[in-house]
């Protein structure tokens, strides 16, 4: 008897389906069950996908043994996207922090904790806030900055929306644009970034997980001139494969 693919539940729109068959997917070849070659095949069949059934059977193979009726390697709930590691609730979290970089750097990247309130004081130095792997407080986190005679970094992924309205004296205070991927997610929380910098800089940006600057801006003017020639915005957002950059230092 052939066994038939998981049941995704009737509410289940194919893009929610083909976003969690690729975090299923991403997930196979990170615990060696996908080689890369098989990774892109299956990543491509799932964009070509117009149906539920077809984005199930792309990873029948990949449920173990006795958990036919759920998919093993699902994303926990709070993950949303292949392009972004973000949990929302879940851990105890300060209500207020306070990060300090006076001639110096401070950095926060991977799993950690975003309290609900951050305030950020630079002062001739740089500060870099990646939100990509962070775990968010449910609704809105506040992040309050302060920058003179320095630089502070924002990073995050397509799944968090950003409310910026700061001022600049001498300085800047901007958001780069986002990229097609945020038109193929739902926003799990949003950040609240407000503050003022005084010759300094306050730059947010969008990136993939492990995604360089540079890449990120490569991907978005690929994702321009997609548009331009006449792409659909959704077709630009699904990535051809997993995007497995080099990590680099910036």
């Amino acid at each position: 008897m052939t066994a038939q693919p998981p049941s995704t539940g009737p509410l289940l729109s194919l893009r929610e389906r083909r976003a969690q068959v690729i975090g299923e997917l991403s997930q196979a070849f990170a615990r060696d069950r996908l080689d890369i070659d098989e990774l892109d095949r299956r990543m491509e069949a799932t964009q070509r996908a117009v149906t539920v059934a077809e984005l199930d059977a792309l990873v029948l193979d990949l449920v173990a043994v006795g958990e036919r009726g759920s998919t093993a390697l699902a994303l926990r709930p709070e993950i949303r996207s292949l392009t972004s590691g973000v949990s929302v609730g879940g851990d105890d979290r300060p209500r207020q922090q306070t990060v300090v970089a006076m001639m110096g750097g401070v950095e926060r990247k991977g799993r950690w904790v975003v309290p609900s309130s951050l305030r950020v004081h630079c002062i001739m130095g740089g500060v870099s806030l990646d939100f990509r792997e962070a775990n968010l407080a449910p609704g809105v986190s506040e992040i309050l900055i302060t920058c003179l005679m320095g630089g502070v970094e924002v990073i995050v992924p397509p799944n968090v929306a950003v409310d910026l309205s700061g001022s600049a004296i001498l300085g800047g205070f901007d958001q780069s644009h986002r990229g097609a991927d945020v038109l193929s997610t739902e926003p799990v929380a949003k950040l609240r970034i407000t503050g003022v910098a005084i010759a300094g800089g306050v730059g947010v940006e969008t990136r993939r997980i492990g995604e360089t600057a540079r890449e990120a801006n490569r991907r978005i003017k690929q994702e321009r001139k997609h548009l331009l020639d006449g792409g659909a915005p959704g077709q630009a957002a699904l990535p051809a494969a997993v995007a497995l950059p080099e990590r680099k230092k910036r």
